[in-house]
């Protein structure tokens, strides 16, 4: 039996960047990655549990309900921005970060950590921080890491919507490219 076979699942658990905001049903990375894994033959449902807002202590709240329902052989956490917008406690976010990590891997789940970065306006000791507290919980907890979610789209205003915070159709293929170099080994192992 090859490592594509057995049907896996995957739950994604983020914020308005996952959750498809402002797109049409189907533009998100997310949607593109259900298309990228038939492409590829490997064998995965995916869960969306994204919620526009969500900040990183509802997804510690919601998790555990996702992995007792869904029991997912790899869990991608892309939340934290929210945490960062609203000027939340980074001691906070990374405690509700490495509780979603913990419970992931209790659960046998492989993780995924979607590191994201804020503009500078927030202060540089706090921006410093955020962007540094993703790779550091992912070395802690021996998690793989995307470093920015929003490389190659976060410089380029023509590919956001009029908001300027929510990446447009045009760049989600680009995160899903960020994305899925990480991704694929933890569903191939």
């Amino acid at each position: 039996m090859n490592a594509y076979s057995a049907s896996k699942t995957i739950v994604v658990l983020g914020d308005s960047l996952s959750a498809e905001y402002g797109l049409a049903r189907g533009e998100g990375w997310v949607s593109l990655l259900q298309k990228k894994l038939e492409a590829e033959k490997i064998n995965a449902t995916i869960i969306n549990a994204s919620i526009s807002g969500e900040t990183t202590s509802g997804g510690a709240t919601r998790l555990q309900a996702l992995l007792d329902k869904h029991q997912p052989a790899v869990v991608v956490i892309e939340l934290g921005a929210n945490d960062a917008l609203r000027g939340l406690s980074l001691i906070a976010t990374q405690q509700n970060l490495r509780s979603m990590v913990a419970a992931s891997k209790k659960a046998k789940a492989r993780v995924l950590l979607v590191g994201m970065q804020i503009p500078p306006n927030y202060g540089t000791d706090y921006t410093r921080q955020f962007a540094e507290l993703f790779p550091k919980i992912a070395k802690e907890t021996k998690s793989a890491l995307v470093p920015f979610m929003l490389k190659d789209v976060a410089d380029k205003a023509n590919l956001f919507q009029a908001d300027r915070i929510h990446p447009s159709a045009e760049a989600h293929p680009v995160i899903l490219n960020n994305i899925w170099p990480q991704l694929k080994p933890l569903l191939t192992k």
